[in-house]
């Protein structure tokens, strides 16, 4: 993880220095100043002082006493999505030992990684969905987690995935309320957005914002190797202790899990990154059934250089998709008979942004799925029917 505050460092959501005020506090505010206060029949301007007599006070009172009402209505639904969400969401503290570089083993000193996390129900069990890097060598024993009724049960079993920075904790007890998931793909730029955690230690606390982005990819995340990205981008303050909590819709549902900022002084700059609830579901749910994940594999190596300026010197009819430098032999590619230079432009019926949105399309498809796949060659729209294989076949293991 990236740990100086240069221009464009990305830090995990636990690792900025300072927090936000409450965004739809300062956005009321404005509303409101932006409200008229005349009043008919009375004739005042709203940059005047109020004059007139106790009367005219009264009117402009009722009169302003109409406009609040107006918009409390209006932030009555953001009350709501709170009062649902918040018994899903827990606070989570790890404990782990930190061997310092140039230190022996034992010169190793504790600390104390502080996050997030939500509850989730996976084949009729209870479980919390929160960040890797929350927990990360930490003992078992040492990861304690808090509910939003103050209960703290113990953690049973854990289970993680470097290469999406995910992992799953089993609780023991139950009765948990689990959140209800919404469908990241159905997200757009511009939606309404809150973000739940406990930034500072300050559990359970709630920003405000919207998605700024969408398919954001190839971020420095530092040393950890989280490979498949495809983040959300949004504007909603996310600071430390936020990391692995939800990011939900105005419906109430999950549509992210809040992971890293990007920020110039080390704090939060409104430019937050959340995986995507589905991608994060792909993950929980092999780590829960079989113990790890197993990501599907094609078999083609790409050029990451490929891009508008190369489509129009090779005279490709597309500027958008991933490059087909080489097949891996015995692969599915191999078999479906891909050759260099052939340019894929949809997977699985999704339209392909570039080599990195494929990998992810890729390894984001269940292993031994039939998938139709549309490409370029010698400017013919070619698709052929491939069935994916285990990357860990051909890859070794992350």
């Amino acid at each position: 993880m990236a740990g100086r505050n240069s221009p464009g460092t990305l830090l995990r959501a636990d690792k900025c220095i300072w927090n936000r005020a409450v965004r739809l506090l300062v956005l009321a505010a404005a509303l409101l100043l932006c409200l008229p206060l005349s009043t008919p029949g009375i004739g005042l301007r709203a940059e005047e002082p109020p004059r007139g007599s106790e009367k005219d006070r009264d009117l402009l009172f009722a009169d302003l006493d109409r406009q609040v009402a107006a918009l409390q209505s209006q932030g009555q639904l953001l009350k709501t999505v709170v009062r649902l969400v918040t018994p899903t969401v827990v606070h989570i503290e790890a404990m782990r030992k930190d061997v310092p570089p140039g230190m022996l083993t034992g010169q190793a000193r504790s600390v104390e990684e502080a996050g997030s996390g939500v509850i989730i129900r996976i084949d009729d069990r209870s479980y919390v969905l929160t960040n890797r890097h929350v927990i990360r060598q930490a003992p078992l024993d040492q990861v304690k987690v808090r509910l939003a009724d103050g209960r703290s049960p113990r953690p049973e079993r854990v289970w993680s995935d470097r290469s999406t920075d995910l992992a799953v904790l089993a609780l023991d007890g139950s009765d948990f309320v689990t959140a209800r998931l919404g469908d990241s793909d159905q997200v757009e730029i511009g939606d309404f957005v809150l973000a739940l955690g406990s930034p500072f230690g300050l559990s359970h606390s709630v920003t405000y914002g919207i998605i700024s982005a969408k398919g954001r990819r190839n971020l420095e995340l530092g040393g950890d190797g989280v490979r498949y990205q495809d983040f959300l981008q949004t504007d909603a303050a996310i600071n430390p202790g936020n990391s692995g909590g939800p990011l939900m819709n105005l419906r109430g549902e999950v549509i992210g899990i809040n992971t890293a900022i990007a920020s110039n002084s080390g704090g939060n700059e409104g430019i937050g990154f959340a995986i995507p609830v589905n991608m994060a579901l792909f993950v929980a749910r092999q780590l829960v059934r079989h113990g790890k994940v197993s990501h599907a594999y094609l078999g083609v190596r790409l050029d990451n250089s490929f891009g508008p300026e190369m489509a129009h010197q090779m005279g490709l009819p597309a500027e958008r998709g991933a490059l087909v430098k080489g097949v891996t032999p015995g692969s599915p590619a191999e078999t479906a008979g891909f050759l260099p230079n052939d340019l894929i432009v949809r997977f699985n019926e999704v339209p392909v942004d570039d080599d990195s949105h494929l990998v992810n399309l890729v390894s984001m498809t269940p292993v031994e799925k039939l998938v139709s796949v549309h490409f370029w060659r010698r400017n013919q729209l070619l698709s052929v029917d491939v069935r994916l294989a285990d990357r860990g076949q051909f890859e070794q293991s992350n």
